[in-house]
């Protein structure tokens, strides 16, 4: 059995990772199922025309198992991302959710995720788009 991957805080870059390094952010509810997680990053990747080497999701949906399938079957690497984290890029996030505000906090998950796994500089390539039970955003890595 593989134990999920632990939060973390961001880094400057990821591990082996370059300059335009895209980065696919995810919110989502716990039912969030993998094949909703994998057409919502599939429609993603088809309108910014650029495919995600990294997955970043908050720490708070590491027991989801649609989050952990879908990273499994695109054999990417998944980045769990802790509270502050997402907290500190909030004011970079132009799209927000009261609901999710409500729920978590944080008026923007799927873009702070995609910024915050970034690391400094980032910009979004593609803003929040969701579907059903799961949100997207793309960032790049500067």
């Amino acid at each position: 059995m593989t134990l999920p991957p632990t939060p973390v805080a961001p880094r400057a870059t990821a591990p082996g990772a370059a300059a335009g390094t895209v980065v696919a952010g995810l919110g989502l509810r716990p039912q969030a199922t993998e094949d909703a997680i994998l057409a919502l990053l599939a429609a993603a990747t088809a309108e910014a025309g650029r495919r995600p080497t990294l997955l970043a999701a908050p720490a708070f949906r590491q027991d989801a198992p649609g989050l952990h399938r879908a990273a499994a079957a695109l054999a990417l690497p998944l980045r769990l991302l802790d509270h502050a984290a997402l907290l500190a890029v909030q004011p970079l996030c132009p799209t927000r959710s009261a609901a999710a505000e409500r729920a978590t906090g944080l008026a923007s998950i799927a873009e702070a995720c995609a910024l915050a796994a970034a690391g400094p500089g980032a910009r979004l390539l593609l803003q929040r788009r969701g579907s059903g039970a799961a949100t997207c955003a793309l960032a790049v890595m500067a």
